[in-house]
């Protein structure tokens, strides 16, 4: 069993619709501690971690919103993130998706431990801008270009062990901007948009990456966002994009996950309480957890001959 370690991250300062910053609470209320106990976990909450007080840092970008709160968040994170993966497996209870910045540079740091990291990006969104590049000025669109190393984060702490772009898997992607799109065709990163996911199903291309992660004894650190999912079953998101995954599939990709034995930290992101339908979204998301974490609907032994 598994020691899991719950950390709140009431993030609010990567995008624009105001609500995120509820969603730790909302995922404790739809039981998520309560979920991991039945499964045999152990369950430790640090509560709401606190960024600290903003610094005065800028960016050459005049779009970039909210840069020293999120440069706090960052920093908090990454610290709160390695201390508990020295303990066990945290899940990062957020926030927006910019709460990804620290957590990611928390699992970064098991190349320290001679082990390969490997990143799956659940999403609507592959999230490769930089702080330059952006022309939202969202920050949660950035994650994925920071662990991966590229230029223009001259603002953050630099990434501790840049994850090979062959390491990365954007599965369920759906929603990407021109710009994202040159810069996903120039690198290796693994691309699972809706279409290859439609041509092939949802089981072969994460079977094939999680076969990529076992082979390199990686550890993994998986990042689920709400709009990963499709608005009809998870509503609570200021990011919807139609043709998610329903909720059979995001079960199927939950349960492969939790066979492989391989995720070591878990981000849980952009969920708005605030745009719920009685708790519908949030408690999704907590059902997602239990299959991450070994709930199935019953076992499947092999039989002999």
């Amino acid at each position: 069993m598994t020691h899991c370690i719950l950390i709140g991250a009431p993030v609010d300062s990567g995008q624009q619709r105001p609500g995120c910053l509820m969603g730790p609470a909302a995922y404790r209320v739809a039981g998520i501690a309560r979920t991991l106990a039945a499964l045999g976990h152990t369950v430790e909450d640090m509560g709401d971690i606190d960024p600290g007080p903003s610094g005065t840092e800028t960016s050459a970008n005049a779009a970039v919103r909210h840069l020293p709160e999120t440069l706090g968040w960052t920093r908090a994170l990454a610290a709160a993130g390695r201390a508990a993966l020295a303990r066990g497996m945290p899940v990062f209870l957020g926030g927006d998706h910019s709460l990804s910045l620290g957590s990611a540079a928390a699992a970064a740091h098991a190349a320290e431990a001679g082990r390969p990291l490997f990143v799956l990006w659940l999403d609507a969104h592959s999230d490769i801008h930089s702080v330059e590049t952006t022309e939202s000025g969202n920050l949660h669109g950035t994650p994925v270009g920071y662990l991966a190393g590229h230029a223009g984060f001259d603002a953050f702490p630099p990434f501790p062990a840049p994850v090979p772009e062959a390491n990365i898997c954007l599965f369920g992607i759906r929603s990407v901007d021109p710009a994202e799109h040159a810069a996903l065709a120039a690198t290796d990163i693994v691309v699972n948009d809706m279409r290859v996911l439609d041509e092939y199903g949802f089981a072969v291309p994460m079977r094939a990456f999680l076969e990529k992660v076992r082979a390199a004894d990686g550890m993994l650190h998986v990042s689920l966002d709400v709009d990963f999912l499709d608005p009809s079953v998870a509503p609570a998101v200021g990011t919807t994009v139609p043709g998610g995954a329903t909720f059979r599939e995001a079960h199927l990709v939950c349960e492969l996950i939790h066979e492989s034995g391989l995720m070591t930290s878990l981000d849980l992101v952009e969920l708005n309480p605030f745009l719920d339908e009685k708790g519908r979204t949030a408690r999704m998301m907590v059902d997602l957890v239990g299959s991450l974490m070994g709930r199935k609907v019953f076992d499947r032994p092999t039989r002999a001959g």
